[in-house]
């Protein structure tokens, strides 16, 4: 091999690789400190895009969890109320009952008949509640009262990250009942006279049926939605595993790398130094 001056093929080499060395520990350092194998895209373009997309679907099956979780609190909101009317409408029914009594004079009837008011108008009072703003009722009441609870689904509740699957939930047809019943003493069922007692105890015997018709459907609503909820939380789970063996970093096998680059690095400098040492020699050729 020929000695030279103006070339060292030998140095040039060992800083080339040196180099190299020291991006692949200035990148072995950045996956450590970061806890992620991905810190720009060109670590891993594919795994990249991959990621993100993973990401997005997990922010997204986030916010539906959240909006279903919300479904479900108006829908107990919801059976909260229908738990009181069912209250109001017993108390109704059973003041019915004593207001048939053949031992009570019309001033004790008279008295029964001014509670049952009373009841009446709380109950078209319940009708109103809202949930955050949303009705929790239907507003559009059977105007004959012949008491058929509307169940149809009136709220759609998206139930995938996607937007694909939606499951629809009730306001529930309580105004029905209430206009049954009536809305103030003036209307509806009546205590004063005894054939009105006699149609109020009939009547209110089957708005007591139409009101457990809305809770139980109000109880199989929350059922479904809770498994909606289960299914999100499951998938969430999932999204999350399959986004973290492509993004984040395995930290046994980076410290094993981070060990190597540091022996090439600190080999690389000394035989880097060497190299450079190496033409001293020609000094003696010519001195």
């Amino acid at each position: 091999m020929s000695v030279v001056i103006n070339t060292n093929s030998a140095a040039t080499s060992a800083a080339y690789n040196l180099s190299n060395t020291n991006v692949n520990l200035q990148r072995s350092l950045n996956r450590l400190s970061s806890g992620s194998r991905i810190n720009s895209s060109y670590d891993d373009a594919g795994g990249l895009a991959v990621s993100m997309k993973l990401s997005a679907s997990i922010r997204r099956t986030d916010a539906t969890l959240a909006n279903v979780n919300n479904s479900i609190a108006f829908l107990q909101t919801q059976d909260g109320v229908l738990k009181t009317a069912d209250k109001v409408l017993n108390r109704m029914s059973e003041l019915a009952t004593l207001a048939r009594d053949v031992t009570k004079s019309t001033t004790d009837t008279s008295l029964y008949d001014t509670e049952f008011g009373q009841l009446k108008g709380q109950l078209q009072l319940m009708v109103g509640e809202a949930f955050n703003g949303i009705n929790l009722f239907s507003s559009g009441a059977d105007a004959q009262g012949t008491m058929t609870p509307d169940l149809a689904s009136t709220l759609q509740v998206v139930t995938s990250h996607d937007g694909n699957q939606s499951v629809g939930i009730t306001q529930a047809d309580l105004k029905s009942i209430s206009t049954l019943v009536g809305t103030s003493a003036q209307d509806g069922l009546f205590l004063s006279s005894p054939l009105g007692a006699e149609t109020a105890q009939g009547d209110l015997q089957i708005a007591i049926q139409h009101l457990a018709t809305l809770r139980a459907n109000n109880g199989a609503e929350q059922s479904r939605l809770t498994f909606a909820a289960d299914m999100l939380a499951v998938n969430k789970t999932n999204l999350e595993a399959a986004n973290s063996r492509i993004l984040d970093v395995d930290v046994a096998d980076e410290s094993t790398k981070l060990a190597r680059f540091n022996i090439l690095q600190q080999a690389g400098t000394a035989m880097l130094a060497q190299a450079n040492q190496s033409t001293q020699s020609i000094l003696r050729l010519i001195s």
